[in-house]
């Protein structure tokens, strides 16, 4: 019969541990301890603390640094992992020096770098510029929209918030009614329903708190937008699955080995974070020794989403060699003449007849001395309103008599929307500026901006991969942008310290 040594799992084990043997050279985390001991200015968190007279000793900033740099190349994003790991994870027990900070003290001191983050950031970008990391001639710009701490439910115009205060204070009567009559019931029934009523107490409370003197929050355009009862500076935003509430994280990449020049997380789309990037870039590396014409005559490439007429000017008045593609630039490239081939599968499917034409702006012809277009039915339409600008153009806008399109028989081909009661006439304007937007169209278009704007695939989306997939940086766990912005910069920080770790030596 086999024979087998006891098990025993309530066994104690002393074992002997060298915290400092535990950070072995080569490692990621020996790299994260030594750029923090020997390369970061940590005296900028010492204003924070107040506690040499009074009070009890702080963990020092260092241990808080190195824990959490640790955690986010690790995947870690919830301070109670982290908290967890210093109290089970040998490496980051050594990295802690033992003192295991609990997951509120992590929390508080990621939630309140706003004014180290920035000096952080540049101490690592200046080890990258020392280490030769960087190239400094071609740089492209991207952005991934991120999930707020904050659900959608939550978000709405102020008559909405102030109608589903008004809903919710219903229901939490009706549970308050419930609840007289349950005290009869079993105790478990009785608990329950308090717990239902504390709820919706809580949640009427928090719509009242924050509609309290509450003004309309304003977009872009002047017109009301939707706020958010829980975080209200972030907003909702289209992605490819489907609408979040949450910020446009964006991130100024270096050609040669993919560092980070720049982060910063926003409310807003692509197109309106051009000028705060390039901002923000000549910051950081003015902070390592460049001059503010660091940019100039240097190649940009970024997607389609920064097109725009005031993001080309920005881009042109900084002397930058930018190569940013319109929305149509492919159907205008022979190489994805057949991109649609495959669109329906393999076999096809029947589609349904094609929809006649629509009429485009050289169908309507100007009258010079009334002022007004006349359209293929010959109806009058007069000028509405002039010079609106939208992210390419400026027009001038002209609509018909909603009377005239109604009984129009051209109207399917007129009006796009059958909800449209008239037909609003957009007519480019003449500014007398530089055509940028045609311009770089042709710049695009040529073999060489084909290539050059060829390069931006392989440069910025392998560093969101990096942060969004490996290391699973797929939402924010905190609220309000200016807190958003500092786990969004600590995770460029920690793709740029890999970089430091597979590419430089730190000694």
């Amino acid at each position: 019969m086999a024979k087998f040594k006891p098990l025993n799992e309530n066994q104690l084990v002393m074992l002997p541990i060298s915290l400092q043997d535990q950070l072995v050279p080569g490692t990621l985390e020996h790299t994260i301890s030594e750029l923090v001991d020997k390369h970061l200015d940590l005296s900028v968190f010492d204003a924070r603390y107040n506690n040499d007279e009074t009070g009890a000793a702080a963990i020092h900033p260092k241990i808080l640094l190195k824990v959490i740099l640790l955690a986010y190349a690790r995947g870690m994003i919830s301070s109670r992992q982290i908290e967890r790991a210093c109290q089970e994870n040998i490496i980051f027990i050594a990295l802690s020096y033992g003192y295991a900070p609990d997951h509120s003290t992590i929390a508080s001191f990621i939630s309140s770098m706003q004014s180290e983050i920035q000096s952080i950031f540049s101490n690592i970008l200046l080890v990258c510029e020392e280490l030769g990391l960087l190239e400094g001639t071609h740089f492209s710009l991207d952005g991934v929209k991120l999930s707020a701490n904050v659900s959608k439910e939550w978000s709405g115009t102020i008559d909405e918030l102030k109608h589903k205060r008004d809903k919710l204070q219903e229901k939490l009567q009706r549970v308050i009614a419930e609840h007289a009559q349950a005290d009869k019931q079993p105790e478990v029934v009785v608990e329950r329903q308090k717990k239902r009523e504390r709820r919706f107490q809580l949640q009427v409370e928090r719509l009242n708190e924050f509609l309290q003197d509450r003004e309309p929050k304003q977009g872009s355009e002047g017109k009301e937008i939707q706020s958010n009862a829980v975080d209200n500076e972030s907003v909702k935003m289209p992605t490819s699955h489907g609408v979040i509430q949450g910020y446009n994280a964006q991130a100024l990449v270096d050609s040669k080995h993919q560092v980070i020049l720049a982060a910063e997380a926003f409310a807003s789309q692509d197109h309106e974070n051009i000028k705060p990037m390039l901002e923000g870039a000549k910051k950081n590396v003015a902070a390592i020794g460049k001059d503010e014409t660091y940019f100039q005559g240097r190649q940009l490439t970024a997607d389609s989403n920064y097109h725009s007429f005031p993001s080309l000017t920005v881009c042109q008045d900084e002397k930058i060699d930018a190569y940013i593609p319109d929305i149509q630039f492919r159907k205008r490239d022979p190489r994805f003449a057949e991109q649609d081939r495959f669109k329906d599968g393999i076999h096809g499917r029947q589609r349904p007849d094609a929809k006649p034409a629509l009429f485009t702006v050289s169908d309507f012809s100007f009258d010079p001395i009334k002022q007004v277009y006349l359209c293929p039915q010959g109806k009058e339409l007069t000028c509405h309103a002039r010079n609106q600008t939208n992210r390419y153009r400026t027009y001038d806008i002209y609509h018909a008599r909603p009377e005239d399109c109604a009984a129009c028989p051209l109207k399917a081909r007129c009006l796009s929307k059958t909800t449209t009661s008239r037909r609003y006439l957009s007519v480019p304007v003449d500014t007398q500026q530089p055509n940028l937007i045609d311009e770089m169209k042709a710049k695009i278009d040529t073999e060489q901006g084909k290539q050059i704007y060829g390069r931006r695939l392989a440069i910025v989306e392998p560093v969101f991969a990096n942060i969004c997939v490996q290391k699973r940086m797929n939402r924010f766990t905190l609220r309000t942008k200016r807190k958003v912005d500092v786990q969004w910069r600590l995770f460029a920080l920690v793709h740029n310290i890999g970089k430091i770790h597979t590419y430089g030596a730190i000694h």
